[in-house]
């Protein structure tokens, strides 16, 4: 009895998680009116910039929108795999993909989110490189790299785990 009510108690932890799914759609939003500010600013200076500043105002906002694909596959992943099943029958719209990654899934889809966002840093100090220090160009390739390698690796030992559970087929 003590063992169940224990492991009763444990499964209805998850639920300590929504409130942080909830706060990740406030941030959300936050980010939706930092998108709008960035689409007001590019829109004022579009007539007297540069390509490439036109070029850097696009890839700020291809940034944004990144960082906010990001956050839902986040909640929506998150919330699926660790708190409880969302019923899609009701959503005519639901994406195809949402209900069907898996940690393993959850995290490739984060760490190739996150290696676009760094590639876009990259390219945005490229964009600008009079004005972007060797040193920060250095910081910024570097940690690129270690997020490709990161993800890269990731991706082996998810591929080697599953090649090591699959069933030996015998001849």
């Amino acid at each position: 009895m003590v063992e169940k009510t224990l492991e009763k108690f444990l499964f209805g932890s998850r639920w300590l998680l929504a409130p942080f799914y909830v706060m990740l759609v406030v941030a959300l939003a936050a980010l939706l009116l930092k998108a709008g500010q960035e689409t007001v600013h590019f829109m004022v200076t579009a007539w007297s910039a540069t390509e490439s500043e036109i070029i850097l105002g696009v890839l700020a906002l291809v940034d944004l929108t990144l960082t906010g694909s990001l956050i839902i596959i986040v909640i929506f992943s998150g919330y699926e795999n660790f708190v409880s099943r969302i019923e899609a029958d009701d959503h005519k719209d639901w994406p195809e993909w949402m209900g069907k990654i898996d940690f393993t899934g959850l995290k490739l889809k984060l760490v190739s989110s996150i290696v676009a966002i760094s590639a876009i840093q990259v390219l945005k100090a490229f964009m600008n490189v009079g004005k972007v220090s060797d040193r920060e160009l250095i910081w910024l390739v570097g940690i690129h790299m270690m997020f490709v390698f990161s993800g890269l690796l990731m991706a082996l030992t998810d591929k080697w785990t599953v090649e090591a559970v699959k069933p030996k087929k015998v001849e």
